[in-house]
């Protein structure tokens, strides 16, 4: 496959925005690829997969292409064009398929199948560059989950599949799937979730007419679990506190047949927007959606809801598999606030159940110290509420992201 020069730079490009300007490795992308419209999807998808591959890799082609890893900048146009070299020639070492060719440009000089091979082979043995985690983060993850790191890590290093829930409220997954498939999208299902179908390529799937009538929304099958998990009824109150854009509110509401209410909270309101605009074509109409302006928001909730979801800000060490950069961004510092964040969030809001209500506590992570630590915490501290029951979707089992999810009772 000819390598084309303006594509390798779109690729250094996005890799500069990520590294250097701290943007999210899915808005630089996307912003990428909208800047010019003559490429095709061949070369949308040389960019994107060659950009998210050298995230998700970073360290270990960093290692390769200068023999070392400490970087204390982002390196410059011409390192970065070799860095794409070597992310092409292990792209053919894990696959021949590809039979990718580097034209003979100065920045690949030296730069062939053996020296990638050799190198890449003389770091075998170090997990830390071969999985590409900074050496903190791996010490955590061997710390609090022993021997299951190590395959966790690995399935954390695997693309994401692109996941849809049907809208139950519009369609069936069986008349989705065959919906989609009239589109072009071949998907199959999944025993993880019920209403869950995995699509068996990637594209822009929001353009799909059959999306923009609100028969189906993107979300992982491991994240599906959470709302069900809940078990929220129709006609039942149902706070949503840290909601977001709303994907799990929305699978609450067609849970719930679309009877009885959800109030979905966000300290930001633009998230809330969003949510607003998602339920609207969702036909959606039990959900109401505020901005928590203050503890008063809260409070005036005290004592309401039938179900509580806390679906709490963590780490997202979980979902690595979509979100890569995220790896590289978080710090022991973060952690240490992002816990404490948790704690708080669980104390302060747990009291919007009434008693005899439920709530779930749940996370994208897969760490202890944000799931079953914060759970113990929380009972060992407010007796008035029991443990009823906890689930882990592991991405090394179940394939999907990782999530934890713990139910509670308001005696």
């Amino acid at each position: 496959m000819k390598i084309h020069r303006t594509l390798v730079l779109a690729v250094t490009q996005a890799l500069t925005d990520i590294f250097r300007d701290g943007i999210y490795a899915d808005k630089a992308i996307e912003r990428m690829l909208k800047s010019d419209a003559r490429w095709g999807s061949r070369d949308r998808a040389f960019i994107a997969e060659n950009t998210y591959e050298m995230v998700r890799y970073w360290r270990l082609v960093v290692a390769i292409g200068f023999g070392h890893w400490e970087l204390k900048k982002v390196p410059n146009e011409p390192s970065l064009i070799r860095l794409v070299g070597v992310n092409l020639w292990l792209k053919n070492l894990r696959a021949p398929i590809f039979n990718f060719e580097l034209p003979n440009w100065p920045e690949f000089a030296g730069l062939d199948s053996q020296f990638v091979r050799e190198r890449r082979d003389a770091l075998a043995a170090d997990r830390k560059i071969t999985q590409s985690i900074p050496d903190w983060l791996d010490e955590l993850g061997e710390a609090e989950l022993g021997e299951k790191w190590a395959a966790e890590l690995s399935a954390l290093n695997q693309p994401a599949a692109v996941v849809v829930r049907a809208n139950t409220l519009k369609t069936k997954k069986l008349e989705l799937e065959k919906l989609l498939a009239a589109e072009g999208w071949e998907s199959s299902e999944t025993r993880l979730a019920p209403d869950a179908l995995v699509l068996h390529k990637r594209g822009n799937i929001f353009q799909s007419p059959v999306f923009l009538q609100g028969f189906f929304e993107v979300q992982d099958a491991g994240s599906q679990c959470i709302g069900a998990f809940l078990r929220a009824e129709p006609g039942m109150r149902v706070v949503d506190a840290c909601a977001g854009a709303g994907g799990k509110s929305l699978h609450l509401a067609a849970l719930m047949e679309n009877r009885g209410s959800i109030i979905a909270l966000d300290t930001e309101a633009w998230k809330l927007e969003e949510l607003r605009k998602r339920a609207k074509r969702n036909g959606v109409h039990i959900i109401q959606a505020r901005p928590i302006e203050s503890s008063k928001t809260i409070k005036r909730l005290h004592g309401t809801a039938d179900r509580l979801l806390l679906d709490v800000p963590c780490s997202g060490l979980g979902t690595l598999r979509r979100n890569p950069d995220a790896k590289w961004k978080l710090s022991p510092e973060f952690l240490e606030t992002v816990r404490g964040k948790q704690a708080e969030i669980l104390r302060s809001y747990a009291k919007i159940l009434r008693p005899g209500g439920q709530l779930v506590y749940a996370t994208c992570s897969i760490l202890p110290s944000e799931n079953e630590r914060q759970v113990e915490r929380f009972l060992a501290e407010n007796p008035e509420f029991e443990f009823l029951e906890e689930r882990r979707i592991s991405p090394s089992t179940d394939g999907f992201d990782g999530f934890y999810m713990a139910r509670i009772g308001r005696k």
